[in-house]
């Protein structure tokens, strides 16, 4: 991290102003080499200049220009930011100044990760960057917030602090033995506090589970057979014509998509092709993709017409959803009904997706099998994404594996093995340990210039 990075860090379009940040020892003295105005290397930190940026005689633009120094900084290093006019030419022409004058162009998420290097953030923090730029929801940006001000990597480090403490116990009877004065530590003592443990962990997932979802949304996969309405189904949850509707079986023959917000939690709507047989290689590949969809989606919406009698495809389907968060819907229900489902013992939802009727019930069946209505807003101290849910699973299974090992009367070392890999689980979610290729895939995922 010996050089200096700069990049775009707005949307590069029109619009008033945009702003090009760089990061580096040799910031101010790169900036300073093309600003006409205050020398910017005898200036206080934390103030902004006016003047002009130039390519030798000429005026390129006229700008703010933004220097902070290490290490009260974003990177902890010293920070030049240019506000400069918004235009694409312009914009280019400064950054292209700043390169030419000894920076190099930052990668996707680059300032972030020094950030991170730097001891600024942590990881969960920098994921809470990363979701704050994309929060579509007041509850998504909620969330973010907490992940960003540190009150989530605080819940972490105390679930560490706490291992610690038992640990460190384990450690003094194993190491220590000859001393009188310290409590002799047996299995039979140490599980009421690894119980203990492990309950604030299973509720911390759970918790985290309806953070996933604030953060993710709901991927929901409406299927069935072709013509029975999916695509009226899909425009009647989004208001809109997404979808084209005929009469005519197979007219979806590849994935229609589509989000709308349900109290305050998006909903990722997938339309997939009308799943039968047929010898039509594109409307074949719709179908296998209509498929793989049953497996992938958080829910899904199998759709039944009202005016058919069941076929045996159907029923298989119901079968292979069973297992899976679903619901039943019988469309077409201002046609003569043919539809025999009374052995069926999950609810079904009757509509009609043409008049818009049973479209806010199925809503709140929705709501009712992810309890978004109760999902707590007050105090989202919780992890959201997939990695660091994944990390205090792990965390979980060696718990648990201790307490198998503790009721097993294992020895006490053995059993202190597991809590550790516990702890150092736990580590890797705030980014005590981790790998180059873990921060590579973390922050190329960043948008160039954050």
């Amino acid at each position: 991290m010996e050089d200096t990075i700069a990049a775009i860090s707005t949307a590069l379009g029109v619009g008033a102003i945009s702003i090009i940040r760089v990061s580096g020892n040799e910031s101010i003295n790169i900036v300073n080499k093309i600003f006409k105005g205050k020398d910017l290397t005898s200036v206080s930190s934390h103030t902004i200049h006016y003047g002009y940026i130039m390519d030798k005689e000429e005026i390129v633009d006229e700008v703010l220009v933004s220097v902070m120094k290490a290490p009260k900084t974003f990177t902890k290093e010293d920070i030049v930011e240019i506000n400069c006019h918004g235009g694409i030419a312009t914009t280019n022409k400064v950054l292209e100044l700043i390169l030419t004058n000894g920076a190099r162009l930052a990668e996707p998420g680059e300032f972030t990760k020094r950030a991170f290097l730097n001891g600024r953030i942590d990881l969960v923090e920098a994921d809470g960057i990363m979701d704050l730029i994309n929060s579509k929801t007041e509850k998504n940006r909620q969330l973010s917030i907490n992940e960003l001000n540190g009150k989530v990597s605080n819940l972490i480090k105390n679930l560490r602090d706490k291992l610690v403490g038992i640990i460190s116990n384990i450690e003094v009877n194993i190491d220590y033995p000859e001393y009188e004065d310290i409590e002799v530590l047996t299995n039979e003592k140490i599980l009421p506090e690894v119980v203990d443990f492990k309950n604030q962990l299973e509720k911390i997932i759970k918790d985290s589970e309806d953070g996933k979802i604030i953060n993710e949304g709901i991927n929901v996969g409406i299927i069935g057979k072709p013509n029975v309405g999916k695509s009226s189904l899909l425009n009647a949850l989004l208001e809109e014509e997404k979808a084209i509707v005929t009469d005519i079986e197979g007219t979806t023959r590849d994935i229609v998509e589509g989000k709308i917000n349900l109290g305050g939690i998006i909903l990722n709507i997938i339309d997939t092709a009308g799943i039968r047989e047929t010898d039509n290689v594109v409307e074949k590949i719709g179908v296998e993709k209509s498929m793989e969809i049953i497996d992938k989606a958080d829910l899904i919406i199998f759709v039944l017409n009202n005016n058919d009698i069941i076929s045996e495809e159907e029923l298989k389907i119901l079968e292979k959803i069973k297992n899976k968060n679903s619901i039943v819907v019988i469309n077409k229900i201002d046609l003569e009904k043919r539809i025999n489902l009374s052995n069926y013992d999950k609810k079904i939802i009757e509509i009609s997706a043409k008049e818009n009727i049973g479209i806010e019930e199925l809503k709140d069946e929705i709501k009712r099998i992810y309890n978004i209505d109760n999902i707590d807003t007050k105090d989202m101290t919780y992890l959201s994404n997939a990695r660091s849910i994944s990390l205090l699973k792990q965390s979980l299974t060696k718990i648990e594996e201790s307490i198998n090992n503790i009721n097993n009367d294992s020895p006490i070392d053995i059993v202190e093995i597991d809590l550790k890999n516990a702890w150092e689980l736990l580590g890797q979610i705030i980014g005590e340990t981790y790998t180059d290729e873990l921060l590579d895939e973390l922050f190329s995922r960043f948008c160039l210039g954050k």
